[in-house]
């Protein structure tokens, strides 16, 4: 059974976060992307400490098509250095997670 991974991955706005959802769910390296705008982010970037509004991306994939989501998100962000964490899902609804498979293309 392929592995579900959630991927969490923050966006400078809006339009960004839709942009790379829309083409990594259109593609079929995520199965859905969720997006919470407007987080606040702290963060230590080039040996100072940053604060900005940022927009969050929950990215529902497989173990599988993970390292494709990544190089995804990777061409389409505006980020030198594009958050993406990856965390595997340890259980969950098993005709939900058919469908998460399903949908990028790894049911079994």
């Amino acid at each position: 059974m392929a592995e579900a991974v959630v991927v969490f991955s923050t966006c400078a706005n809006l339009d960004e976060a839709r942009r790379i959802a829309r083409a990594t769910v259109e593609e079929r390296v995520a199965a859905c992307a969720q997006i919470l705008p407007q987080i606040q982010s702290i963060y230590r970037w080039q040996g100072a400490v940053e604060e900005s509004t940022e927009v969050l991306v929950l990215f529902k994939t497989t173990q599988e098509r993970l390292p494709e989501l990544t190089r995804r998100i990777t061409e389409l962000h505006s980020y030198d250095t594009p958050e993406i964490v990856a965390v595997p899902v340890s259980g969950g609804a098993e005709k939900y997670l058919f469908w998460l498979r399903d949908s990028v293309g790894a049911a079994d």
